[in-house]
């Protein structure tokens, strides 16, 4: 895995594709109307004026000012988004000649309502992925291969739940992996490697099934107590086949751990119809502070 980053991210270098990461680009264009309500503007003016009436009360605001060992250890909570919160998603409802039309356009089948949905749903995750905050949180450097690892953990993270869901939500979760699909093709392409691209999405899929195959593994009530922190490690902040440091200097991939071990536990705790429609938002990290 480790020879394989090395060749990405020496095709990064060259590309300059660390800038152009933060690009956000709809899968699907002609659905952008749709999914409008969770473009990145609205969504910044929403989430800084959430109320205990948008997330479910105030142990799902997690704005955090504690020391390392104390951040995101509080109760799990669904991450589902209350019907009436203004970043909540609804189907268009149309009616008389216009549905007639899009019924025979195929618009309410179900493959083109998991396309207008995954997109929907996975906009959630390029939202978390792409602020500040979770840089600044966690220690990290803002550059291809920690968004990419970023992306991919939550990806997981709704993969995982989909999961639980049986034969319905592994075939939703191959729609949602076709999104993230497209965006990664776009944001390679976007750096201006087109030639270099089938190389890209062959070790980048690599990287994703390691990744999530790790995760997996990783989350298991068997698994060593510390396994979540290494798997972090490896997947996250090492650059290079590095030990994972101690003390105080694992501070922030312990943290790392506990927000994703948090959110898997509050994946569990979302009901289906939130998870399929997209309408659900991650923990927000907006004032976390991790202390040594």
């Amino acid at each position: 895995m480790l020879s394989r980053w090395s060749r990405v991210i020496s095709l990064c270098s060259r590309a300059g594709l660390g800038e152009r990461l933060s690009r956000n680009k709809s899968a699907f264009p002609l659905l952008r109307n749709y999914s409008k309500a969770v473009e990145r503007d609205t969504l910044d003016k929403d989430n800084n004026s959430f109320s205990r009436k948008d997330r479910h009360g105030a142990d799902n605001l997690f704005f955090w000012q504690v020391s390392g060992n104390m951040a995101f250890m509080s109760k799990p909570r669904s991450l589902a988004l209350p019907p009436n919160s203004t970043l909540s998603v609804h189907e268009p409802e149309f009616k008389g000649f216009y549905r007639f039309i899009l019924r025979l356009l195929l618009y309410y089948s179900k493959e083109s309502h998991y396309i207008r949905t995954t997109d929907v749903l996975y906009k959630r995750i390029v939202y978390q992925v792409d602020r500040p905050e979770i840089y600044d949180t966690f220690s990290l450097e803002k550059c291809f291969r920690t968004t990419y690892a970023l992306l991919v953990l939550h990806m997981w993270l709704c993969l995982s739940r989909l999961k639980a869901e049986g034969k319905e939500g592994i075939e939703f979760g191959q729609y949602l992996y076709e999104v993230y699909n497209h965006d990664v093709e776009i944001r390679v392409a976007a750096a201006g490697v087109n030639l270099l691209l089938t190389t890209w999405m062959k070790d980048l899929e690599k990287i994703f099934y390691g990744n999530v195959a790790a995760y997996d593994a990783a989350i298991l009530p068997e698994a060593a107590k510390d396994e979540l922190s290494h798997v972090i490690w490896r997947n996250v902040f090492s650059d290079e086949d590095a030990p994972m440091p101690k003390g105080s200097a694992a501070t922030a991939v312990q943290a790392l751990a506990r927000y994703t071990r948090r959110e898997y536990a509050c994946m569990t705790l979302t009901d289906k119809e939130a998870i399929f429609s997209g309408n659900i938002m991650f923990s927000s990290l907006g004032k976390c502070s991790i202390q040594s």
